[in-house]
C-alpha cells in the first residue's frame, strides 16, 4: 500500500498522465471544432518522423555508457528475439480466423505504434525511468527491421524488394539511433578531451558542443506534445461509434493490449531474474510499452494500400488507439508497482 501511496503522489507520474490525456484531449478538440485543418495532423506526424523523434534518438544516447555496453547488446538482441516470438504467437490466430483477416490480424498484434505512440509516452516519463528512450529505440531497431520486411511481404503478396531496404536504413530515426549508439557504445576508445576536472570523448556533443545539443533538445522536447496532438487530431475524423460494433476489434484490442503486454512481462521479468536482460527499471518499462501501443500506422497503412480488410484495419487502429490511453496508464502503474 505504502508504494502505491507514493507513486499516487508522485508529481512527475501524475504530470506524464495528466499531460498525455490533456494534449491528446486537445487535439480532437482543436480538430472536432475545425480550429485546426485535416492537414495540420499530418504536418505535425511529418514534423514528428523526420525532426524530432530522430533528434530524441541520438539525444538519448548522449550519456556516459557506465561499462553498459552489454547491456545494450542485450536488449538489441532481445528486439529480435521478441519480434520472432509475437510471429509464433500470432499463428494462434488462425485458430479463429482465415485468409486476409487472418494476415490482418497478426501484423497488426505484431507491429504496434511504437515510435509515434510508444516513444514520447515513454520520453515523458523520463524522470523515473531515465534510459527509457535509450533501450526503446535500441528494441526498435528489429521492429522498423521486420516492419518494412515481414510485414510488407506478408500483406503485399510480394517478394522482399530492395525499396524496403532502403526504408530500413535512410529512414531519419534509425540513422540517429546508430549514429548515437556508436558514439555511446565507442565513448572508452575515441580521442578524449578534458573539461574541467573531467574527460570526455570529442563526439560527447553535450559535454563539447553544448550549442549544438541545446537546439536537438529543443526539438526532442517536441516529441511528445506533437505526437499526441496529432493522435487527437486523428482520433477525432473517425466515428468511434461505428468502429465500435465489430466484435472482432474488441478481441483484437484485448489481445494486443491486454494479453502480449502480460506474457512478455513474465518473459522480462525471467530474463531479468538469470542475467539475459538489464535489471535496469527503465528496460522492463520501454519494453511493455512499446508492446502495449496500437497497431502501425505503416501496418495499416500496408492492409489498407493492399485491399487485405481495409474497414476491419482503420476499425482497429481507432477503437485500439482509444483504449491504449486508458490500457498504457493501467501498464505505468503496473509497471511503476513491479
Amino acid at each position: 500500500m505504502e508504494v502505491i501511496k507514493n507513486l499516487l503522489s508522485s508529481q512527475s507520474f501524475l504530470g506524464a498522465i495528466f499531460s498525455t490525456i490533456f494534449i491528446i484531449g486537445l487535439g480532437y478538440y482543436l480538430r472536432k471544432k475545425n480550429k485546426v485543418s485535416d492537414q495540420t495532423a499530418k504536418g505535425l506526424t511529418a514534423v514528428l518522423m523526420t525532426v524530432s523523434l530522430p533528434a530524441l534518438a541520438f539525444k538519448s544516447f548522449m550519456t556516459d555508457n557506465k561499462g553498459q555496453g552489454l547491456d545494450a547488446v542485450k536488449v538489441l538482441v532481445f528486439g529480435f528475439v521478441a519480434y520472432l516470438i509475437l510471429i509464433g504467437l500470432s499463428f494462434l490466430f488462425k485458430f479463429k480466423y482465415k485468409g486476409d483477416k487472418l494476415k490482418v490480424v497478426r501484423n497488426l498484434t505484431i507491429f504496434g505504434s511504437t515510435t509515434f505512440f510508444g516513444i514520447p509516452i515513454i520520453s515523458g516519463f523520463s524522470s523515473q525511468f531515465p534510459n527509457g528512450v535509450l533501450y526503446a529505440n535500441l528494441f526498435n531497431i528489429a521492429y522498423r527491421v521486420f516492419l518494412y520486411s515481414y510485414c510488407y511481404i506478408a500483406l503485399s503478396g510480394m517478394k522482399f524488394e530492395k525499396k524496403n531496404l532502403k526504408q530500413i536504413l535512410l529512414n531519419p530515426i534509425i540513422i540517429a539511433t546508430f549514429v548515437g549508439l556508436l558514439i555511446w557504445v565507442t565513448q572508452g576508445i575515441s580521442p578524449k578531451t578534458t573539461i574541467g576536472e573531467n574527460t570526455y570523448s570529442i563526439f560527447r556533443l553535450d559535454k563539447t558542443a553544448p550549442w549544438f545539443m541545446q537546439g536537438v533538445g529543443y526539438l526532442a522536447a517536441l516529441a511528445s506534445p506533437l505526437a499526441w496532438l496529432a493522435i487527437g487530431m486523428t482520433l477525432a475524423k473517425i466515428s468511434l461509434k461505428d468502429a465500435s460494433r465489430d466484435k472482432d476489434v474488441w478481441i483484437y484490442v484485448a489481445i494486443k493490449q491486454v494479453i502480449v503486454p502480460a506474457i512478455f512481462l513474465g518473459i522480462v521479468l525471467a530474463l531479468r531474474a538469470v542475467n539475459l536482460l538489464p535489471t535496469d527499471a527503465s528496460v522492463a518499462f520501454s519494453i511493455i510499452i512499446m508492446l502495449a501501443t496500437p497497431p502501425a500506422t505503416v501496418a495499416v497503412g500496408y492492409a489498407i494500400s493492399f485491399d487485405k480488410e481495409p474497414v476491419f484495419a482503420s476499425n482497429a487502429s481507432l477503437v485500439s488507439t482509444v483504449v491504449s490511453v486508458f490500457a498504457l496508464i493501467v501498464w505505468i502503474f503496473i509497471l511503476n508497482l513491479v
